[in-house]
């Protein structure tokens, strides 16, 4: 008589009761194994291994003894497994299929005791599928149970559990006020209304040292003791919490808790955050960079692609790494360049070379005939036409740009070329081609500016820099007269005394260095957060000269 290994797996959702002698597992395996007794004239042996799941939910299959029963009925180490009920295997319809296909991979049968299923016939996986619906169905509606009636409790004010805001401890169904937390709570919104910056409350709390509280779970995991992000911080300027409300969807109600922050600051929080928002939420960039990842600055070093906002107005950039991530001050040579202007001359060379076909076609490696030359043509007006309305067109075709100073080297993609042209590419041809540009890059601080053949360096005024110039000169003769104090002044032109003092160290600034700034010509290295950094402004005009726009020492 052939031997029938038969395996049992036993499962309970919740912990509750498992600790006695006699629980329910232990009542489903001894089921379980009466069945497997009875049927030892077939040929029925038990193993001796248990698979048994514990305080596990039958709505996923990752449960360590079910998972170690499929690694042995894989191994074809089992024939046939038995469990008390169907749904103690699981309550999914589609886990179930799943197990189904499994056993069926590896040749074993599926027996439930008290229900009498044999998934090796059609009927018995019909009768399976309808009852598994069904489990289904009430784990479904008892989840729709377990929503209303957080719903309904957060109605009436109550605490439902999870990770408590910082200021708070669980209290029973309601939160206690941690005072030490609160009172750094009331600071963080303190400083917010003072300042009405994020990202200036961070770092002001970086600098000080100021850490989120180090709290420990009930389950005894710790957390926090870490700098505050600018996420959390905009997470706790937005959290109804604080004024003893609790937040369920789109509505707040009021809570069994007491408030840590007074509406009146809470809601001028929210309208000033509000206000701060730029131009609303996007679903995605309005205007995407299309060179992104491809423009490099003559070291090879990459020009990330990033944007400024001003009002409704989205200004976009490539700049370099170290500039984006280091600041100023670590990257004195990045480059920032406008997107628009680079992107047009990139699209502007490649349609250049769209309109010579032969040339084309002999840079390709392709030999054209007589009969595809009007296609080819055609195809290749076609192409520039549409690069020359849209630039963001060539960027499929772009592998690199790199930006040097006497010219550009734009780096084709032949493949990516020849396939938009519809010519058929040989195995020995080129898979790059480079195009020297004839434009070429002039600084303006870290500003780069992108110059045509024979165009002078100037033409790019900074009027941000003249305008402060004119400021300069205007407060300095008010000073200077006794007229105004610094403090009477800032006062009055609602800005700070230091501010007054750095824009006015600009009236001092060498006669020739001006006047390139007002021509707008030769004054590479001339960069207005430099002229009003802390450091100050050399007193010799020579200096000044040497380190702001040496070519003009020249």
């Amino acid at each position: 008589m052939k031997t029938i290994r038969c395996a049992i797996y036993t499962r309970k959702s919740s912990e509750e009761g498992l600790e006695q002698g006699f629980n329910s597992l232990d009542a489903q395996r001894e089921a379980c194994a009466a069945y497997i007794l009875s049927q030892a004239s077939e040929g029925w042996t038990l193993v001796p291994e248990p698979y048994d799941d514990g305080g596990l939910s039958g709505g996923t299959l990752e449960r360590p003894a079910l998972q170690r029963l499929l690694g042995a009925i894989a191994e074809k180490r089992i024939d046939i497994v038995v469990v008390y009920k169907v749904d103690r295997l699981t309550r999914s319809l589609m886990d179930f299929s799943k197990l189904v296909e499994a056993f069926d991979t590896a040749g074993t049968s599926f027996v439930s005791v008290t229900q009498s299923f044999n998934t090796t016939t059609s009927m018995g996986r019909l009768t399976l599928n309808m009852l598994l619906s069904f489990a289904q169905f009430e784990r479904e509606v008892t989840a729709e149970r377990i929503r209303d009636k957080i719903a309904a409790s957060k109605a009436r004010g109550m605490w439902m559990g999870g990770t408590p805001p910082l200021g708070y401890r669980p209290d029973g169904r309601s939160l206690a006020i941690v005072e030490e937390h609160a009172a750094l709570v009331r600071d963080i919104f303190d400083r917010y209304r003072a300042y009405g910056n994020v990202r200036l409350i961070q770092q002001q709390l970086d600098r000080e040292g100021v850490r989120s509280p180090e709290r420990v779970t009930a389950g005894g995991k710790r957390y926090g003791g870490r700098p505050f992000t600018r996420g959390q911080l905009y997470f706790l300027l937005r959290n109804p919490i604080y004024i003893g409300e609790v937040p369920h969807g789109e509505k707040s109600y009021r809570g069994l808790h007491q408030p840590i922050v007074e509406r009146a600051l809470w809601e001028q929080v929210q309208a000033m955050l509000s206000a701060h928002v730029r131009g609303g939420r996007r679903r995605r960039a309005a205007s995407p960079s299309p060179l992104a990842g491809r423009i490099v600055d003559a070291d090879g070093e990459p020009l990330l692609a990033t944007h400024a906002c001003k009002g409704n107005v989205r200004y976009r950039y490539y700049v370099s790494r170290a500039l984006q991530h280091e600041g100023t001050a670590e990257a004195p040579h990045g480059q920032r360049v406008a997107a628009l202007p680079l992107e047009a001359m990139v699209a502007a060379e490649v349609a250049k070379l769209l309109d010579d076909p032969m040339l084309l076609a002999a840079r390709l490696g392709v030999t054209i005939t007589p009969g595809m030359l009007m296609p080819l043509s055609e195809r290749a007006a076609a192409l520039a036409a549409r690069i020359r309305a849209r630039s963001a067109t060539a960027a499929p075709l772009i592998a690199r740009v790199q930006l040097l100073e006497e010219h550009s080297a734009i780096t084709l993609d032949l493949p990516a070329l020849g396939q938009a042209l519809g010519l058929t590419m040989t195995d020995t041809a080129p898979l790059e081609l480079v195009l020297h540009g004839s434009t070429r890059i002039a600084r303006s601080g870290r500003a780069v500016r992108l110059v045509q053949p024979g165009a002078p360096d100037g033409g790019s005024k900074d009027a941000t820099l003249l305008g402060l110039i004119v400021r300069a000169r205007r407060w300095w003769k008010l000073l200077g007269s006794g007229e105004l104090s610094v403090t009477e002044l800032a006062a009055r032109e609602g800005v700070t005394p230091p501010y007054v003092c750095r824009v006015v160290r600009l009236a001092f600034l060498a006669p020739s260095l001006v006047e390139a700034i007002v021509d707008g010509t030769r004054t590479d290295a001339i960069d207005t957060r430099d002229l009003k950094g802390v450091g100050g402004i050399a007193l010799r005009w020579a200096e000044q000269i040497a380190l702001y726009a040496p070519r003009l020492a020249a």
